[in-house]
């Protein structure tokens, strides 16, 4: 398989995205990650360009990395100045980094924007990437606008390319900057770059796609196609503006369809690294996401169901295994009885035909009330294991109470009282909360923890989502579904009612009872 080098510039590029920070610890955690899964350059930002990059770099300094290489992004020189008295150039030295990419002008409407002359930027390219070739550096060469930059001025775009390839550049890495090419101008474009000059078939070439057109993963692979060997992207697409090419979706397309070697095995661990990115930039995982993505093997149809569990072929494109996912058969009004059954089964819950029926006309009558068990596997579990008699209530409610005082000025305070019984004893708890939920939620627990300590142990609520199900104002049902954790399991409830304290003690008490039943220990 045809080695393709792997270029990673989340902790740059994909830190630019609107929403996306990550500190310099952030980024050397991002960073080992990246390293572990094995891509082959990894972009740790623009050095003395801001307090975070310059934590990250100096930390990197401490780590040795075993399967990437650390780069360091900077600009061309200054018009008019020496790379010698550069701030910028002396900063890509100073990082630590062995190799370094380059960002210049191809685009000449973009030089003369600059007030810099056409002549001077190729100059500007030359003696910079010399520079950094003779301190024994990498360099890759990012040539900015370039594919504007060919339409508009194809002759001075291949000059700038030329300027950095006889200065040593290692690599020349062509540019979508605005993100609005298309991906038969990509291949051809750089079809006719390598055919311009007999030296380019030796050079290796690289992409940099960003995606204002939707296209930025298919343009990384129809530059491939046209002898791009390097791809460069940030992990789930983060970026400015739309985004960049995103590496969940382009590596899985270029190792698993294509044939070309990517990350090797270690892609299986894709999905997981996946979503350790989404976590530390506090970005909420986008479920649709090719590959990936929580829904990406997920099955809701009856028909769809009952075809992939006998042949996943018929409505998979590749195995989820392959990057590390999971096949996943949602429930839902639409589910019909074998869609049921493969849930059960999924749950190592053996349920007669009879049963089947029982519960497949249950999950529909609860997801016409406004239930949704797709999003509640815990809820899912308890409701099946209640219709068949598996299940015994480990605590009982007895009463609660939820106050919420305000006084002109101030927040309002929120506190909740609840008693529970179990076997034979009663605990009356009391707690205060940012809201009457949370107080709620506080209180339940501490009654909890008094009986059953140690199952408990580092459990807590972390996600809490209320949607209106229907019309009708104030008086509307509502939905809530809840995340629980509890150091190494996470299980989803879901609660409907006309009162949202009502709803939310549903979720509530599922996740508790999902918890001291085993469920989550077997799940």
């Amino acid at each position: 398989m045809e080695k393709i080098f792997v270029y990673d510039t989340t902790l740059r590029d994909g830190s630019q995205g609107e929403d996306v920070n990550f500190s310099g610890e952030e980024k050397m955690q991002v960073a080992r990650e990246l390293d572990e899964l094995g891509v082959d350059y990894i972009e740790g930002g623009w050095p003395g360009s801001n307090p975070g990059d310059e934590e990250f770099f100096r930390l990197a300094r401490k780590y040795k990395f075993k399967n990437s290489r650390l780069v360091a992004f900077g600009s061309t020189r200054r018009a008019k100045k020496s790379v010698e008295e550069n701030k910028n150039l002396a900063g890509l030295l100073q990082s630590g980094a062995k190799a370094v990419a380059l960002v210049g002008k191809s685009w000449d409407e973009q030089v003369k924007l600059m007030n810099v002359s056409l002549k001077e930027n190729l100059a500007m390219i030359r003696e910079s990437v010399s520079f950094l070739k003779k301190k024994g550096l990498e360099v890759i060469f990012d040539a900015e606008h370039f594919f504007d930059g060919y339409k508009s001025n194809p002759e001075y775009a291949l000059k700038t390319l030329g300027a950095a390839r006889e200065a040593g550049a290692d690599f020349l890495v062509l540019c979508d900057t605005r993100g609005g090419s298309m991906f038969w101008e990509v291949e051809k474009i750089i079809s006719e770059t390598i055919a311009s000059r007999s030296e380019y078939c030796e050079v290796k070439f690289g992409i940099h796609a960003h995606n204002d057109g939707n296209l930025a993963e298919a343009n990384t692979l129809a530059a491939v196609r046209a002898g791009a060997c390097m791809i460069q992207g940030t992990i789930n697409g983060y970026g400015e503006r739309c985004g960049n090419a995103d590496l969940t979706s382009v590596i899985p397309s270029l190792q698993l369809k294509m044939e070309y070697d990517c990350l090797g095995e270690k892609i299986e661990e894709l999905c997981r690294v996946s979503g350790m990115v989404s976590e530390i930039a506090n970005m909420t995982p986008y479920k649709g996401r090719p590959f990936v993505g929580r829904s990406a093997f997920a099955h809701k149809g009856g028909i769809h169901t009952n075809l992939v569990k006998k042949d996943p072929t018929s409505y998979e494109h590749i195995a989820p295994e392959e990057v590390g996912n999971q096949r996943r058969i949602l429930i839902s009004d639409l589910a019909g009885v074998s869609s049921v059954r493969h849930k059960a089964e999924e749950m190592g819950i053996d349920l007669t035909e009879e049963q089947l029926k029982e519960v497949t006309s249950l999950i529909k009558k609860k997801e016409s009330q406004g239930f949704k068990f797709e999003a509640a596997d815990a809820s899912l579990a308890l409701l099946i294991k209640k219709q068949i008699g598996e299940i015994e209530h480990p605590f009982n409610l007895q009463s609660f109470t939820v106050h919420v005082h305000k006084e002109e000025g101030r927040h309002c305070a929120s506190q909740a009282n609840i008693k529970i019984g179990s076997n034979g004893e009663t605990v009356f708890k009391g707690a205060e909360g940012n809201g009457p939920v949370d107080a709620l939620n506080n209180a339940f627990l501490k009654a909890l923890t008094k009986m059953h300590h140690r199952i408990l142990k580092n459990t807590h609520l972390f996600n809490f989502k209320v949607r209106v199900v229907n019309g009708g104002g104030t008086q509307a049902k509502v939905r809530v579904l809840t995340q629980f954790r509890d150091g190494s399991h996470i299980w989803s409830t879901v609660g409907v009612s006309e009162d949202i304290i009502e709803a939310s003690w549903q979720a509530l008490w599922d996740g508790m009872f999902f918890k001291l039943s085993g469920e989550v220990n077997s799940s």
